[in-house]
């Protein structure tokens, strides 16, 4: 009941009688669109007033139409669109006293005191000064005559949150700003062709991109393609750097590899701060230029403005891990211009760590998996480990592998790729696999290994044997939730077979995402992006037809997972889930919400449906039910996705997380390795000696296996507690329904702290 009774839900927050502008500023970033659109709906949803903004601060300066009430219907088809629809300018007036005075007076005549801004450091540090200068621009303009007293009693303070949006990801205090995620998809799409269409070339690439101030996209495009090279700002190279990566180039060459690519910062530099080009490369590549993170930030934004006060300081919202964070924003502008005096005055492994740990940690694992050691620098540890994928396959899985085999070699084990997950290990099907095995993987979607859903255990025997003739020492387990459940029979089997004591970690690697202990899986995020880029088509291929519904089935299994958060991504209509019973009634209700939508405007709606969401409503059955009970309002499409949701190619994200995860999972089993080591022998037979590795909220963590039994239900294979699920609400505010949201522990406070490493836990933070 105690819990009960501290829940606090955002419809006890009004909006009533507040006025919310919303304007995008500096450079556009892909995303931005998917944030004013959440502004907008969840300002309206609360019941205040929302304007746009439009050119930005300009549009704000000059007043008149450029500042317009929006409607529900105003952000119908923003998800989709790249840019910002409102316009971005950059704008001088604005950095005047004289301009900011007549943005003030604008706002006044409209009622606004409330600012939304999504930009850059610049743009939210004007809006944090326009803030503290509010009141004596009111005192201003009473003077002047333009407004009277009343009105500046009435609208004495101003309230500034911020979203940050900016492809270079260079404002400290978030892990991804707006845009970023849409800019490593580019390059990635870039690299994966020029990888593709050269092979039969003996060529070097180099790709320059963007990032004047921050090497963040360069860094992690670099760890998601496994470049050979990488140049960035905050790290410049060693004098004498172009030998050292010629001679890298040349050996790579000697070992048959045909294909090289460097990837270079737009803002790299030397030691010296002498800028490093590409201009005299061939071939040169410059890119320029996320909907669900970008909605939860918008949603969280008018969250944040309505519990505002006259003393609250200008925030940025913004996601840490999975989870919705408020910081003051002139702690993070403060922070990232520290980042570049650090720079300037050549401190740069302090501009790295004041990055924060995610850009530290990438840093650390490209260099680990990038440059291999000389065999004689390199530790020799008489370990073998075995590596092998379970269950259906996930992009992802390849960079995973690649990271633990090589991550492996680096701390002196013999590394073991057994083909065709328990199965194949039955049958012997294993052998060593070296650094230069894994090139070119990360990039490549599905499991090069052969992955199998195969449950050990009637296979126990065989598997005991081939680990003794092989002397496996310790077991890598990348997969789904047979990976989970495979785990557990070889610990149930310990008893029986001393060859089971081994170190043994799980890495969880599934499209549906259901596997517990872990907020997230290897795959997931491929899944995703084929789902809405695949409602976005069938969103536009309609763009001339009124009044349209689509039925699209998802995968996940039990887990709603994906219709869940692709549908919040996509801006869906409702998404009927396993975890969220429904029954008729709620299929009627969801059919005349959509008529009266469909009766005030022209637009289209999509529907998403788990495909194990009911076992009698089926998709056919709901299109059928839509089709009929639409009749004379509108018509229906069905869609299934099926397996196109596993992908090809991983994302971005994906190869990133199953590169820092492998590449933790393999530090721990040398931890383990080197405890269990007694007598000659390996033998490690303790709860802790079996884990899965998860994120959970913002942080990888070991969990031993047998924990999570009681954290499971085996009968629908989910966990019994899933994140994403208290994200179910924001889909059905942002599709007009009225419903309850828990925001209890929604956007906590926080500040922005320097993380300063001790040189011993150089990479136990990955």
């Amino acid at each position: 009941m105690a819990q009960t009774d501290n829940k606090k839900f955002f419809e006890n927050l009004t909006g009533a009688g507040k006025a919310i502008a919303v304007l995008t500023s500096g450079g556009d970033a892909q995303g931005m669109n998917a944030a004013v659109r959440a502004v907008v709906r969840m300002g309206i949803y609360v019941g205040a007033k929302v304007y746009f903004v439009h050119e930005g601060y300009q549009g704000m300066v000059d007043g008149g139409d450029n500042i317009k009430e929006a409607t529900w219907e105003s952000v119908s088809s923003m998800l989709q669109m790249g840019g910002t629809v409102i316009g971005s300018a950059r704008c001088k007036d604005f950095r005047t006293h004289e301009g900011r005075l007549k943005a003030a007076h604008n706002l006044v005549q409209k009622g606004i005191t409330n600012l939304c801004v999504v930009g850059g450091d610049g743009s939210l540090t004007g809006a944090n000064l326009f803030r503290e200068e509010w009141s004596g621009l009111l005192a201003e303009l009473v003077q002047q005559g333009l407004i009277d007293e009343e009105a500046a009693q009435k609208y004495s303070a101003l309230h500034i949150v911020g979203m940050v949006g900016s492809i270079d990801n260079d404002f400290c205090g978030t892990d991804m700003t707006i845009g970023t995620d849409s800019a490593l998809h580019r390059i990635i799409e870039v690299v994966d062709a020029i990888m593709t269409t050269a092979q039969s070339h003996q060529r070097t690439f180099v790709l320059e991109v963007m990032g004047r101030h921050c090497g963040y996209l360069a860094l992690v495009s670099a760890l998601a393609c496994g470049a050979d090279w990488v140049l960035i700002p905050e790290m410049p190279p060693e004098d004498g750097w172009e030998e050292k990566m010629c001679q890298k180039l040349s050996a790579k060459r000697a070992g048959m590899k045909r294909l090289n690519i460097i990837i270079v910062a737009e803002g790299a530099i030397d030691r010296n701060n002498k800028a490093i080009t590409s201009e005299h490369v061939k071939n040169i590549t410059v890119l320029f230029c996320v909907c669900c993170q970008a909605s939860r930030m918008g949603v969280e934004a008018v969250l944040a403005l309505l519990e505002t006060t006259a003393n609250t300081a200008a925030y940025v919202v913004s996601l840490c891990g999975n989870q919705s964070v408020r910081l003051p924003l002139m702690e993070c502008v403060q922070m990232t211009q520290e980042v570049q005096k650090a720079m300037d005055e050549k401190r740069f492994e302090e501009a790295v760590r004041l990055r924060g740990s995610s850009f530290e940690n990438n840093l650390k694992t490209y260099k680990l998996l990038a440059h291999r050691k000389p065999e004689s620098e390199l530790p020799h540890s008489d370990f073998n480990v075995a590596v092998l994928n379970v269950g259906a396959p996930a992009a992802g899985m390849n960079a995973a592998v690649r990271s633990a085999v090589r991550v492996g070699i680096s701390e002196g084990h013999k590394m073991f790729a057994v083909s065709d997950g328990f199965e194949g290990f039955s049958k012997g099907q294993i052998r060593e696999i070296k650094w230069a095995d894994v090139g070119g993987w990360t990039g490549q979607g599905g499991s090069l290994l052969g992955t199998k859903r195969t449950l050990p255990a009637k296979h126990i025997d065989k598997i005991a044997e081939q680990m003794r003739k092989y002397n496996i020492n310790a077991l890598l387990v990348i997969g789904g939730f047979e990976a989970l459940l495979g785990i557990m029979e070889l610990l149930a089997a310990r008893g029986t077979y001393d060859e089971l004591c081994v170190p043994m970690v799980m890495v969880p690697a599934t499209v549906s995402n259901n596997v517990p202990g872990s907020d997230l899986s290897i795959g997931a995020d491929t899944a995703l992006n084929a789902i809405t880029d695949t409602c976005d088509r069938i969103k536009q291929s309609a763009s001339g037809t009124k009044h349209r519904v689509f039925i699209i089935e998802t995968m996940g299994g039990y887990c709603g997972y994906l219709a869940s958060v692709g549908g919040l991504a996509a801006g869906a209509d409702a998404a009927y889930i396993f975890e969220e019973p429904f029954d008729i009634r709620d299929l009627q209700s969801n059919v005349e919400h959509l008529t009266e939508k469909m009766k005030t405007s022209i637009q289209r709606g999509l529907v998403l449906r788990n495909e194990n969401s009911n076992e009698n409503y089926t998709t056919d059955f709901i299109y059928q039910l839509y089709s009929e009970e639409g009749k004379g309002v509108f018509d229906c499409r069905k869609n299934v996705l099926g397996h196109m949701q596993q992908g090809g190619a991983p994302s971005p994200f994906d190869r990133n997380f199953g590169t820092k995860i492998a590449a933790k999972a393999m530090q721990w089993i040398t931890k383990k390795l080197n405890e269990s080591y007694r007598k000659g022998r390996v033998f490690a037979n303790t709860e802790d000696s079996a884990c899965l590795l998860g994120m959970r909220w913002r942080a990888m963590v070991f969990q031993p296996v047998v924990q999570l039994k009681d954290k499971t239900d085996f009968v629908h294979r989910i966990p019994n507690e899933q994140w994403w699920l208290k994200l179910r609400p924001l889909m059905k505010i942002l599709a007009k329904y009225k419903t309850s949201y828990d925001v209890s522990d929604s956007g906590q406070l926080e500040h922005v702290v320097l993380n300063r490493p001790k040189e011993s836990e150089a990479m136990a933070a990955i």
